[in-house]
């Protein structure tokens, strides 16, 4: 019998006290952003430092951490992430960086995701091959921080990302071909825009061609919204892509993609 998936509560006061004790030990992975945004970051940073017995980096972190003038999750997990990655560089942990990026609980693989975009010591190159794992994820949250917090690496290196990229955009796997989309969007969604695209969207087109009759519903999101994002800029690029897929791929998956490509200028 396939086992069934949990639903998580509609608000954090909803959640049962032993689910909320098992997040916030990181023994479950949490089931929406409610669960997400209940997590107690002290509790969780805490739990995890002493299951891999590096208690010496715990002080710093709650020290910082009570010293935040706003304790948001935002500002709480950035505080743990920035710290996990300054000792990890420091000491050359790698073996807690690997305990992190595999950890049970997503929450914490999200640490591993931020803590790879963190290290500019690395090129492009390398840090997206070390954050390909967590554009593979099976979470969803995972895959989402992994995109985002390497907005700023790749408007920094975008013809080189791209490069990179459009070898992901025709990978087997459809979580590899969304991160290559939804990575180089123009616009995105709380977000850093990437301003060269929104002017010149045709420099991602070798990402978006293999993409334009894909099977997945979850890419076909991802590359509409991509087209309607540049649509808000260049509608001229966009009007004559979606008539040239049009007339190239007469497919169920492209007609949805150019639906949610066009729908701000049909509006």
């Amino acid at each position: 019998m396939t086992e069934q998936k949990r639903v998580g509560s509609k608000s954090i006061k909803d959640i049962p006290p032993h689910i909320r004790e098992q997040l916030n030990h990181g023994e479950i992975e949490t089931a929406n952003l409610v669960e997400f945004l209940s997590i107690d970051g002290k509790v969780l940073v805490q739990t995890v430092l002493e299951q891999f017995q590096r208690c010496q980096y715990l002080p710093q972190i709650i020290t910082r951490i009570n010293n935040l003038e706003v304790k948001t999750h935002t500002t709480v997990h950035g505080v743990i992430t920035s710290e996990l990655a300054q000792q990890i560089t420091l000491h050359q942990d790698w073996e807690l960086k690997q305990k992190i990026s595999t950890h049970p609980a997503d929450i914490v693989r999200c640490w591993g995701a931020v803590i790879v975009a963190l290290d500019l010591r690395n090129n492009i190159q390398t840090t997206l091959t070390q954050m390909w794992p967590f554009a593979e994820d099976r979470h969803f949250n995972v895959r989402e921080v992994a995109w985002s917090v390497l907005r700023s690496r790749i408007i920094e290196h975008l013809d080189e990302a791209i490069s990179i990229l459009s070898v992901w955009a025709i990978h087997d796997h459809e979580n590899i071909r969304r991160f290559a989309s939804e990575a180089t969007r123009p616009r995105g969604v709380c977000v850093t825009h990437i301003k060269e695209l929104k002017n010149n969207p045709e420099k991602a087109l070798s990402i978006l061609e293999p993409l334009k009759a894909d099977l997945s519903p979850y890419v076909q999101t991802s590359v509409g919204n991509w087209l309607n994002d540049a649509s808000k800029s260049r509608p001229d690029f966009v009007l004559h892509l979606c008539s040239q897929w049009e007339k190239e791929s007469n497919t169920r998956a492209t007609k949805l993609i150019i639906k949610k490509a066009l729908r701000t200028l049909h509006k």
